[in-house]
Parts: structure tokens; C-alpha cells; sequence
């Protein structure tokens, strides 16, 4: 921050988009603009030098790209929090950046002044992601989440639902119809998936997962 005002730092090869948003920033009596680049690895050179507050710095950038920029700031232990543009809904992407340690996610789309507005949260700590973008990255959560979920088989699905009800291995036995000794052995096999050692742990873990009602 320089008296005041937070300090911004912008990288991206499009010299019209660059200029207009260069034009917004030096309008804001709250942020100053230390410098300007369409170089990714200049971009991370300056970030290194400069540690502005925020770098605006577009996904797909000539000689290092937005995510290797995140992913060397964080690595450095760098202050400046890097807020990437893009120019196409990919929610995959965003979902890298957001995990990688991007301070968000916004679509150039958005005006000039919300962007503004976006680099200020960004500053304050928040993970900014731009609406149109939202439902893109909950969706890869969503499918990234399901596909690290293990998968049960239809039995060991019924006896984690009565261990939930807190029977015992003999009391689902009975129910199910199965011995003591089965009950114990897919109790064995769903700690192995459930990656748990006893009871509680693999009722918290399922109902983690969804895996329990």
C-alpha cells in the first residue's frame, strides 16, 4: 500500500483491454497502478520487485502463463495476492487457479468498475469469483469430490447405514441375515475405503462423503 492507496500491478497481451483497464485504475482515488506488462515472466519479475498489493494478471500470457504466475508467487511466499482475467468460461482452469492460491477468478467481461471493485475485495483477503463463473466451479467441486468418493457395494452400504443407528456387529448380523464374522468383514473393508480405524470416524467420513442419508 503507498499512502494510502493500494497498490496494482497489470499483465496481459492485450494492449486495448490492458490500456482501458489501466485508465480505470489511475481514476481511483483508493488504487495506484506501479506498473504494466504484456510479458508473464516480466509480470513475475515485476510482482517480485514491486510486491504491489494486487496483480491483475490474465490466464493466457506469452512467455509464463497466469496459473505458473500463481502457482511461483505462492511457492515464494510472495504478499501480493494475483487476481486472474479470463476471457473464456472454463471451469476446470478456475478450479486450478482457486486451488493453486489465486485470490479469485473474474471474467473480462465484467465492466471496468466492477472489476475495480473486485481488485479492492481481492486486497481485503476475499476469493473473488465472478458470477457468470460461479456455477462452473461448483460443478467441478461437485465432480472432482465425487470422483475421489469410494465407491460401496450394496451391502457394505447397508451395514454402514445400521452401524450409523449404532448396532452392533451381531445386531446387523442378525438383521441382514449374515454372520458376526461377515458384519466384521465388511466393517474391515469399509474402514480400508472409508480410510478410518473405528466407528465414529467412519460415520463422520461417510456422512463427509454423502455416503449416509
Amino acid at each position: 500500500m503507498s499512502g494510502g492507496r493500494l497498490t496494482i500491478l497489470i499483465a496481459d497481451d492485450h494492449p486495448v483491454y490492458r490500456q482501458g483497464l489501466e485508465r480505470a485504475i489511475s481514476e481511483r482515488g483508493d488504487l495506484e497502478l506501479v506498473g504494466s506488462t504484456a510479458d508473464g515472466r516480466q509480470a513475475l519479475e515485476r510482482i517480485r520487485e514491486l510486491e504491489p498489493d494486487v496483480a491483475v494478471v490474465d490466464v493466457r500470457m506469452p512467455g509464463l502463463d497466469g496459473l505458473k504466475i500463481v502457482g511461483a508467487a505462492h511457492r515464494d511466499g510472495l504478499r501480493t495476492r494475483v487476481l486472474l482475467l479470463t476471457g473464456y468460461e472454463d471451469s476446470e482452469v478456475a478450479y486450478k487457479a482457486l486451488a493453486d492460491g489465486a485470490a479469485g477468478y473474474v471474467s473480462k467481461a465484467s465492466d471496468h468498475a466492477e472489476l475495480c471493485e473486485s481488485i479492492v475485495a481481492a486486497a481485503n483477503g476475499e476469493t473473488v469469483i465472478a458470477p457468470q463463473l460461479a456455477a462452473g466451479i461448483a460443478t467441478e467441486i461437485q465432480l472432482r469430490e465425487a470422483a475421489g468418493r469410494p465407491a460401496l457395494t450394496a451391502r457394505e452400504g447397508e451395514v454402514l447405514s445400521l452401524l450409523a443407528e449404532g448396532r452392533t456387529a451381531a445386531r446387523i448380523g442378525a438383521e441382514l441375515h449374515l454372520s458376526e464374522a461377515t458384519v466384521k468383514t465388511h466393517l474391515h473393508n469399509l474402514y480400508d475405503k472409508l480410510g478410518v480405524c473405528d466407528r465414529a470416524a467412519a460415520v463422520a467420513t461417510a456422512m463427509r462423503w454423502g455416503l449416509l442419508e
